[in-house]
């Protein structure tokens, strides 16, 4: 393989590479991240009650 050729899959690698994380990876880890943080702050509530006033 000439320098050319390879320089040429390695840059549709790249590419590809990148519209996976574009397209897929980001808009999922910021579904999971958004979504593990409402499960834990529901979970919270769960336990200790909904955020308000102290009783007094």
């Amino acid at each position: 393989m000439s320098l050319a050729e390879e320089q040429k899959i390695a840059r549709r690698r790249e590419t590809l590479l990148f519209l996976f994380l574009i397209v897929c990876l980001f808009p999922l880890m910021s579904v999971a991240i958004v979504g593990g943080y409402g499960f834990l702050v529901w979970f919270f509530q769960l336990l200790y009650g909904p955020p308000g006033p102290p009783n007094g």
